[in-house]
C-alpha cells in the first residue's frame, strides 16, 4: 500500500480511477469501431483540438504517478524482504508520522535509477519495452492469484471447493494472458524475466548463507546467565567503568564478550547487555523506552524500545536510565561491537560463488556505530572470522 495506505486507495479507485477508466476505454472504443479500426494513437487522436494539450498534460502526470507507484512500491517490498531477513539490513528513513509505509530507501532509489537507465540506454524506445512490461504485469497478476489462494485456505480457513472457484476463474484469465506474453521473451521480454531472477537469486542466497551463519555461531554460544554466575563466582581482572555489549540475542552472551574475556582476560565493573526494539507506533514516550533486568551485581539486560519514525539514538536513550537508579556517563562507558569478518569456504554447504554472494550482500548492511549514532571514540570493535 505504499506511501498511502488501504482507505485513501480504495476511495481514489472507487470514486474516480474505476469510473475514469471504463470511460475512457469505452471512449476509445467506441472512436476505433468509428474509424473502421484505422487507429494509431486512439487516446490522442480523439482529442485533435483544444483538448489535446490538457490531455497531454494527464498523460504526462499518470506517468510521473505510475513511476512514484512503483518506487514506493520498491521500498515497501525491500522493507518487508528485511524485517522477514530475505535481505540485509539497510538503512529506511521514514519520512511521515501518520504512515508507517511512507518511507525511503537511498541504497534502493539509487539501484531503481541505475536500472532505469541501462533500459532507457539499452532498449532506446519505450516501444521496444512492451513485451517486458507485459510480462512483469501478467506474471505478477498469476502470482497474485496463487498467493490469493494461500491466504484464502491458511489464514482466511475457507473451505477449499470455495477458494478453488474462485481462484480458478482469475487463473484461468491470467494464464492465458501470460502465456500470450511469455512467447516474446526474446523480444524484450527477458528484461523482467533477467530483473525477477536477480532479485530471487539475492533472498535465496541471503536466506541460505543466514541460515548456515546462525547453525555455526550457534554452536559457539553460551547462555548469558550461565556466564555471569561463573564470572562472580571465579572474577576476572575488573576494570573501572561500563561496558556495553550489543546484542540481537539478549538471553546469550554476544560474541564481543566472549571474545574480549578470551583475548583480554579482563571484565568492567559493569557490563550491560543491550538489545534495540522497533514499535509499531512513530514516537515512544521516555517512559517506555528503557526496560532494565539486573542479571548479577556484574551484568544487567537492558531493552531500548524506538519508535519507527525515531532515529535510534542509544547514548541520548542510556541516559534516561539514571532515572532508575544507573547513573550512566558517556565518558566512562566502551559500546562493544561484534563485526564478523565472512570467508568463503568449500566446505559450507554453499557454492563458492553463492558464498561470494552472500559475503559481499553482508557488507551492504548499515554500519551499526552510525545507524544507532554512537561516538565513534567510544567504540569498540571485536572482528571475528567466520567461515561459511
Amino acid at each position: 500500500l505504499g506511501h498511502f495506505g488501504r482507505k485513501p486507495i480504495v476511495l481514489a479507485w472507487l470514486a474516480i480511477v474505476f469510473p475514469c477508466l471504463l470511460l475512457n476505454y469505452a471512449g476509445q472504443g467506441a472512436f476505433v469501431l468509428a474509424k473502421n479500426g484505422v487507429v494509431g494513437h486512439p487516446f490522442f487522436e480523439m482529442n485533435e483540438g483544444w483538448t489535446l494539450i490538457p490531455m497531454v498534460v494527464l498523460a504526462t502526470a499518470a506517468t510521473v504517478i505510475a513511476s512514484q507507484a512503483v518506487i514506493s512500491g520498491a521500498f515497501s517490498l525491500t522493507r518487508q524482504a528485511v524485517q522477514l531477513n530475505m535481505l540485509p539490513r539497510l538503512e529506511i528513513l521514514h519520512t511521515s508520522e501518520k504512515q508507517s509505509g511512507q518511507i525511503y530507501m537511498p541504497r534502493v532509489n539509487l539501484l531503481l535509477a541505475l536500472v532505469v537507465m541501462m533500459l532507457v540506454v539499452g532498449f532506446g524506445e519505450s516501444s521496444r519495452l512492451a513485451s517486458a512490461y507485459g510480462i512483469s504485469v501478467t506474471g505478477n497478476m498469476l502470482v497474485t492469484t496463487v498467493l490469493l489462494y494461500v491466504v484464502m485456505t491458511r489464514i482466511w480457513k475457507w473451505q477449499l471447493w470455495l477458494a478453488v472457484s474462485l481462484t480458478a476463474l482469475f487463473a484461468f484469465i491470467d494464464v492465458g494472458f501470460f502465456a500470450s506474453n511469455i512467447v516474446k521473451v526474446f523480444e524484450g521480454g527477458w528484461a523482467s524475466l533477467a530483473v525477477a531472477f536477480t532479485i530471487v537469486l539475492a533472498m535465496w542466497t541471503w536466506v541460505r548463507g543466514s541460515r548456515y551463519l546462525f547453525d555455526k555461531t550457534r554452536r559457539n554460544e553460551i547462555p548469558l546467565d550461565f556466564l555471569a554466575g561463573n564470572l562472580l563466582k571465579k572474577k576476572p581482572q575488573l576494570v573501572s567503568g561500563t561496558a556495553v555489549f550489543l546484542t540481537s540475542d539478549p538471553l546469550s552472551a554476544p560474541t564481543a564478550l566472549m571474545h574480549s574475556l578470551k583475548h583480554y582476560k579482563v571484565l568492567h565493573e559493569q557490563n550491560v547487555i543491550l538489545s534495540v526494539v522497533t514499535a509499531p507506533q512513530p514516537v515512544v514516550p521516555d517512559s517506555d523506552r528503557v526496560k532494565m533486568e539486573t542479571v548479577n551485581e556484574l551484568f544487567m539486560r537492558v531493552t531500548l524500545t524506538f519508535g519507527y519514525m525515531e532515529q535510534p539514538n542509544i547514548p541520548r536513550a542510556l541516559a534516561i536510565c539514571r532515572k532508575q537508579g544507573w547513573k550512566f556517563d558517556i565518558m566512562t562507558t566502551s559500546f562493544f561491537l561484534s563485526r564478523r569478518s565472512l570467508k568463503a569456504s568449500p566446505n559450507s554447504g554453499m557454492p563458492v560463488w553463492q558464498d561470494r554472494l552472500f559475503i559481499g550482500l553482508a557488507r551492504t548492511a548499515a554500519d551499526a556505530t552510525e545507524y544507532f549514532q554512537i561516538p565513534t571514540g567510544r567504540v569498540v570493535e571485536i572482528g571475528t572470522q567466520v567461515a561459511i
